[in-house]
């Protein structure tokens, strides 16, 4: 062991000038001779035999020359230029007599089959690769198998590009072992030319026999466990994810702008599965901060990722700077992973962490780990399921800052948004509360919060609505008048676009008992997860239509005969790269919106919940919205980008047509009462402020 430590060292040497050409720290170049001399010759170095290794396309490189210095005497040197191979061999002539360079053509050497233990190769892969379409470089990978022996190894060190890495795994991928080492690029804070891609040294065993299965692996660094991949696709995309790391580690080490964020998804290394995900926000240059305070890391607590102060980039700009450090990285943890504890998880996040500090930190600062409440949070997955429009949902209950429990429906294409939301409760408070018929709080105390019980004795609390732009939509009631709202005689009709989980019109079927709502919703399995999780229920007075929303209003207008007192557009859209993630762009078109206003009866109300970042865009769709309805009012949410606009089909006082009634916060508290009113035969109690949802509301 001592002779094949000696060994190794001498040959952590024999890669210097590798290190120069590709930009490696030398602390990371022992790994590619950790991997010739351990993997490739354990075995021979201990029986003292030697052994054959063919060095592809050496050039005029000195590595061949100081491997033969630290013990490897049988290398066998081709390259394809007879200038290369003349230089080099007068080059060694005198110091190293044996080791000779030869004029040989890579794609078809001549050798013995099979008289080769292991192939070397820095770089030549690289620049055949883009010959001839790959094909140059594939018939030189073929005459490599061709000359290795069984349990030989061809070892390449490479930038894998995605087609030169392409074409060599899947070359090597049918009947050989092939595993990539990730090795790090050059980490430079004075030169702001350091390397910025990783360098993978790819090595291929022969097997006499091949296995059942492809053997592929990936391994992290020096001390890296490897990590098995399923498919060739699957190791391809572990590698573009590693340069892609390196190339955003190369970025932050030059700083970041305040006004973008850089993240990156840290996966367990056992499993592959997606276990943290870290966002960088910067600090503006102008913000007053504490001359130490140059780097922290925020543990968000499970459940929570989805919050607006973690969740979009408005809330973690305002989190950077409440925390008052130069860089914040805020670390989200996913489901279906285990934590134990908050120590746990900062023990293992460390080493990782400390690789995005912002340049310029001292080496020794401490890094401090934040946290609100000094716990983990808290989230149990209660359901999953797959749509067929929208893909994988999973449904899960959360702790929420305020204590209280929560139940979420989150679809898995786009997890950072929360599609559905209630709060939850125990079935004996639920039900001790109905009975007793107390009134309560709109904002229930965190006292009250329901301890961690088990998910069978959880229900969905139908009065608590957690979206504020529910509540206002709730509270627009009011602008029909008193008359419509206590008038038995003559029912309230509703129609509602968009189901979710089924909250607001399940709370205007309980609370506004005058209401009649049909619900359109495209989606079955969203129908499912309502009923199933969200304590959704369907009756006379609530309908539910499973259509597309757009063709059901146009069906109805064209028809005739069709007219509702209130119809509601909540429903978002699934292109993301739109400036309006609600309502989808359709819904707000002029044509669609004459439909609607074509459907409503003369003191009709029509609802939109729009949720529009691009300013432009926004005062498109207002304006067609006000070409429409001759009053319309706007209810923005606080610290939220989403807005409610109320549209009246009837155009007011003729005196003040443009002002919001006088009449609203008496039909405001009338309303109110109502509510109450109806708790006797509603499950639960109402928990909402009407005035406080129109005290704001603004004339367009």
């Amino acid at each position: 062991m001592h002779a094949a430590k000696e060994h190794r060292c001498g040959c952590a040497l024999a890669l210097r000038d590798c290190a120069d050409e590709y930009g490696l720290n030398l602390c990371h170049l022992s790994i590619t001779f950790w991997i010739l001399h351990f993997c490739l010759e354990e075995d021979v170095t201990r029986s003292g035999q030697c052994f054959m290794v063919l060095v592809v396309g050496c050039g005029n490189s000195e590595l061949s020359e100081q491997l033969y210095d630290v013990g490897y005497h049988q290398l066998t040197n081709i390259d394809i230029s007879e200038t290369v191979v003349s230089h080099m061999n007068q080059r060694n002539a005198e110091r190293r007599p044996d080791l000779t360079f030869q004029q040989v053509d890579a794609t078809q050497t001549g050798f013995e089959s099979g008289s080769f233990q292991a192939a070397l190769d820095k770089g030549t892969l690289d620049a055949m690769a883009s010959e001839e379409d790959g094909a140059l470089a594939g018939r030189m990978l073929a005459e490599v198998v061709r000359v290795l022996s069984v349990g030989g190894r061809y070892v390449c060190v490479t930038l894998a590009q995605e087609h030169v890495i392409k074409l060599a795994v899947e070359h090597f991928a049918q009947g050989w072992a092939v595993r990539i080492h990730c090795l790090c690029g050059q980490q430079n804070e004075v030169s702001d030319t350091s390397f910025a891609l990783p360098v993978f040294v790819l090595v291929c065993t022969k097997f006499r026999q091949a296995p059942p299965f492809a053997v592929l692996e990936l391994c992290q660094g020096e001390d890296g466990a490897p990590v098995r991949l399923a498919s060739v696709p699957e190791l391809l995309s572990a590698v573009k994810e590693r340069q892609a790391y390196n190339l955003m580690l190369h970025k932050l080490r030059g700083g970041t702008d305040a006004n973008s964020t850089q993240s990156l998804t840290l996966c367990h290394a056992a499993t592959g599965k997606p276990r943290y995900t870290l966002t960088v926000q910067d600090s503006l240059p102008s913000a007053k901060l504490p001359r130490s305070n140059h780097f922290a890391i925020f543990i968000v607590p499970q459940g929570r990722e989805s919050d607006w102060l973690y969740g979009s980039a408005e809330g973690r700009t305002q989190l950077a700077s409440s925390a008052k450090f130069r860089r914040l990285v805020i670390v989200a943890m996913h489901r279906d992973q285990e934590y134990e504890d908050m120590q746990a998880v900062q023990s293992e996040l460390s080493p990782m962490v400390m690789e995005l500090a912002p340049p310029g930190m001292p080496a020794n600062q401490q890094v401090p780990f934040l946290s609100v409440g000094g716990d983990l949070g808290w989230r149990e997955v209660v359901g999953r399921g797959l749509s067929a429009l929208t893909g994988e949902y999973s449904v899960e209950d959360v702790r929420g800052e305020d204590g209280h429990l929560y139940r979420r429906l989150i679809f898995m294409n786009n997890s950072q948004l929360v599609q559905s939301e209630s709060r939850l409760q125990s079935k004996a408070t639920a039900s001790s509360t109905h009975k007793k018929k107390n009134k309560r709080k709109a904002k229930a105390s965190v006292s009250e919060a329901p301890a961690l019980m088990e998910a069978k004795d959880r229900s969905v609390d139908r009065g608590f609505l957690c979206c504020t732009h529910h509540e206002v939509m709730v509270a627009g009631f009011a602008m029909l008048g008193t008359d419509a709202i206590n008038n038995k005689d003559q029912p309230v009709s509703v129609l509602l676009v968009g189901l979710g989980g089924g909250g607001l019109p399940q709370f205007l079927h309980d609370f506004v008992r005058c209401a009649r709502v049909e619900v359109v919703e495209l989606d079955p399995a969203v129908l499912e997860v309502a009923q199933t999780w969200f304590g959704f229920q369907n009756d006379e007075r609530l309908k539910v239509i499973l259509g597309d929303g757009l063709e059901h209003i146009r069906t109805l207008e064209s028809q005739g005969g069709h007219s509702f007192d209130v119809i509601m557009f909540d429903v978002d859209s699934k292109d993301t790269t739109l400036g309006m993630s609600c309502p989808p762009p359709a819904f707000v078109e002029t044509s669609l919106l004459k439909n609607v206003y074509s459907l409503l009866t003369p003191r009709g109300l029509f609802m939109l919940n729009l949720v529009c970042r691009d300013s432009a865009l926004r005062k498109s769709v207002l304006e067609r919205v006000q070409a429409v309805f001759p009053r319309v009012f706007s209810r923005g949410i606080e610290g939220e980008v989403n807005e409610v606009l109320l549209c009246c089909k009837s155009p007011g006082e003729e005196h003040k047509p443009h002002s919001v009634p006088q009449t609203l916060l008496q039909t405001a508290k009338d309303l109110q009462k109502t509510l109450r009113a109806n708790t006797q035969t509603a499950p639960c109690v109402p928990q909402i402020d009407i005035t406080a949802m129109l005290n704001d509301l603004k004339v367009v």
